[in-house]
């Protein structure tokens, strides 16, 4: 169930998933909440950090553990741009994040029901109740533009970047 606070908090995950394009970094901005206020925040930086683990998701978490002072991070909702990839879908795990709230699918990586289920595996010692397509039309269309801008300049296609959002 989509509630006011889920498009006031991914609008923020957006405008961070614009500084993230503004940087030439694939646009994905995360925003967690717990208790009624922002917690942490973050926009994805592989490129610009040169490390794989620089999620929008990571980041806000680390920032969130920081500032919540533990690991743990209860009574929080994080809010994503993108649908989380199995690396940050298991992160949320083991912070015991309570709630995902995702805007656009991620038919290649998605690991919060579409490609794997990771955030809601029975298996595991907690699960995140999620709420998907929040905003989903505005995510898709900021990496559509994303992608497109990085493919035309050098007229070549970058199979790394590509990722099919043209059915959202």
């Amino acid at each position: 169930m989509v509630e006011n606070d889920d498009i006031f908090y991914m609008r923020q995950a957006l405008e961070l998933a614009r500084l993230a394009a503004e940087q030439d970094e694939v646009p994905v901005g995360a925003v967690i909440v717990a208790d009624g206020r922002v917690v942490g925040s973050g926009y994805n930086c592989r490129e610009s950090g040169r490390d794989a683990t620089l999620h929008a998701e990571m980041i806000a978490i680390r920032a969130a553990c920081a500032e919540m002072g533990g690991w743990r991070l209860p009574r929080s909702t994080i809010y994503v741009s993108l649908e989380p990839c199995p690396m940050c879908a298991g992160a949320m795990v083991q912070a015991r994040v309570e709630r995902l709230v995702y805007a656009a699918p991620d038919p290649k990586a998605g690991a919060a029901g579409t490609l794997l289920d990771i955030v809601r595996c029975p298996e595991l010692n907690h699960q995140l109740e999620v709420t998907g397509g929040v905003l989903a039309e505005e995510a898709a269309a900021l990496l559509r533009r994303f992608f497109a801008a990085k493919r035309q300049p050098a007229g070549d296609f970058n199979s790394e970047l590509d990722m099919d959002f043209r059915g959202l």
